[in-house]
């Protein structure tokens, strides 16, 4: 009999098609046997033990649609995350600015619109604290930033500055800029562009926490940036030369919305160019619109106002719809796979309108496109998912109760979009192929926290209504989807799966979550995780 160099012993094994099998084998980094304990016989002298004692394990999670590098690097900086008091907001940006008197410019983010009235922050509250340095602060969702009066007057924003097409400065009744940038109007500030350290240690902090919290490989949507975005690419690729990249990572290639066809032919450049090692950069990622929050997320039909009534604005769409479609087609026929922030349920219908027109010209091909966010699904476009082959990317942490939901957003979309939000339950009975992803650092990495509100639509620890709660799905088909379901929008067919042959990427958890109640499935940690049967944390 072959000696196994691992052996996990006396749990439970979720293989990712059934759960009932107690014992998992591993030989040279692949999976050997699924069993029962007639696996013993793998055991040797060099055989190492794993006994689980009743824990789960299962196939390593994959995020489908992160962003690490940023999210380490803001690590670092001024970090105004896991707090909604503006106080408290204040005490953190005094302490940072204290701690870094040499800075030239306070960086951070991770403040809440809903800590202010109707989402929008005042410059001079920055001043009060940072009166003579710019401050640059980006919210949770990283579509707006809150800037003082220094920093305006050093990008020259005053009353008499236009809106750029793709963005809104928010103003006093008099027009005079409030500090709040939304989408587009950020590029009109010129911040200092990271440094090759400060991106290499931000991705080697968020590795380390993601490896921490089971995740064994991810998709990174926002490589080769541009419009305003930074370019965290040489830090992944010098990890990758260098080994210090431990997971397997797809790096999503910007699509410059400013730009049109002519750029193909230098994402064809920048594929080769960065596919690395672990590393691989066969996917282009295409941001259709923004968000609901700030009234740039793509509708079909227009926002309300604070008294009810409909507008005039449906939204903004940062690509050219009558254009997408034959961009997407092109970038398929050269084998890249798309990958769509698609917020609102005209990006949405967009970005399956390329799709199709995508397929009627080069046929299905393996290219496994794929739509994060989903925050509004037409009904009519809840069947095409499955028809067309695009995978329903989720976010499910997004979709439950809370103030940014309740305040900022349900009140000023149109009364039938909001029944039709985050519709992860329709889409499952239709036959989509659902992912999950976390968009860290917009919100937690952990997949379990995603996980606990895909299955409950309620946040972990909150006792609130749940969320459109005929839109939950079961344990199974949430952990799938962060596990086989990301493998495969990832293109990393031997994972996301416990079977002989397949890679041993593996997760155990310091319970099993199908015998413990769901609503304490975010409770559940991480206490091992193994990339290609090498332990990198616990």
């Amino acid at each position: 009999m072959t000696e196994a160099d691992l052996v996990f012993a006396d749990g439970n094994v979720f293989t990712g098609d059934e759960r009932g099998s107690s014992w998992l084998a591993v030989k040279d980094g692949r999976v050997l046997a699924v069993g029962g304990d007639e696996l013993r016989t793998y055991v040797g002298g060099r055989t190492e033990v794993v006994e689980l004692g009743g824990r789960l394990l299962i196939p390593g999670f994959q995020d489908a649609h992160i962003h690490a590098v940023m999210g380490g690097v803001e690590l670092g900086q001024c970090d105004l995350t896991g707090t909604t008091d503006v106080e408290e907001y204040l005490r953190r940006l005094r302490r940072y600015a204290d701690d870094n008197p040499g800075a030239e410019w306070i960086l951070g983010g991770g403040w809440s619109m809903e800590s202010f009235e109707n989402g929008i922050p005042d410059r001079r509250l920055l001043d009060s604290v940072v009166p003579d340095r710019p401050v640059y602060l980006l919210n949770r969702d990283h579509h707006a930033a809150w800037v003082n009066t220094v920093t305006l007057e050093r990008a020259g924003i005053t009353a008499s500055t236009p809106d750029p097409a793709s963005g809104r400065i928010d103003r006093e009744s008099d027009g005079t800029p409030v500090g709040a940038l939304q989408e587009g109007a950020m590029e009109l500030v010129d911040v200092p562009d990271m440094t090759d350290r400060e991106k290499y240690d931000g991705l080697m902090r968020a590795q380390r926490l993601l490896l921490s919290l089971g995740i064994t490989a991810w998709q990174d949507a926002m490589l080769a940036a541009s419009n305003g975005y930074a370019d965290v690419s040489d830090a992944y690729v010098r990890a990758a030369r260098e080994g210090t990249l431990i997971a397997s990572v797809v790096g999503a290639l910007w699509w410059d919305r400013d730009l049109g066809a002519e750029q193909i032919d230098e994402l064809v450049g920048k594929r080769e160019q960065l596919s690395v090692g672990r590393l691989r950069c066969d996917t282009v990622k295409m941001m259709l619109d923004g968000i609901a929050e700030n009234f740039t997320a793509a509708m079909t039909e227009p926002y309300r106002d604070a008294c009810g009534h409909a507008t005039g604005n449906r939204g903004l769409s940062f690509i050219d719809p009558g254009a997408l479609p034959a961009y997407v087609t092109e970038l398929d026929r050269l084998g890249f796979q798309a990958h769509f922030h698609a917020l609102g349920d005209r990006a949405v219908r967009d970005a399956l309108d390329a799709v199709e027109a995508a397929r009627a010209a080069n046929g299905t091909t393996d290219t496994r496109p794929h739509l994060a966010h989903l925050q509004v699904v037409h009904p009519d476009d809840v069947p095409r998912f499955a028809r067309l082959g695009a995978t329903a990317n989720m976010q499910p942490y997004w979709a439950a109760h809370e103030p940014q939901m309740d305040e900022l957003t349900i009140p000023f979309l149109d009364p039938a979009a909001v029944g039709r939000q985050y519709p992860f339950g329709d889409l499952r009975q239709s036959g989509a192929r659902l992912a999950g992803g976390s968009d860290w650092p917009v919100s937690t990495p952990d997949p379990l926290q995603g996980i606990h509100v895909a299955v409950n639509r309620v946040l972990p620890g909150e006792k609130r209504e749940a969320f459109l709660p005929e839109q939950r799905l079961d344990l199974r088909t949430a952990l799938t989807a962060y596990t086989a379901g990301s493998a495969y929008v990832n293109r990393r067919d031997d994972t996301g799966s416990l079977r002989p042959g397949y890679r041993a990427d593996l997760t155990v958890l310091d319970r099993d979550l199908f015998v413990h109640p769901k609503e304490e499935i975010g409770d559940a940690k991480v206490e091992l995780t193994f990339v290609d049967g090498k332990r990198v944390y616990g």
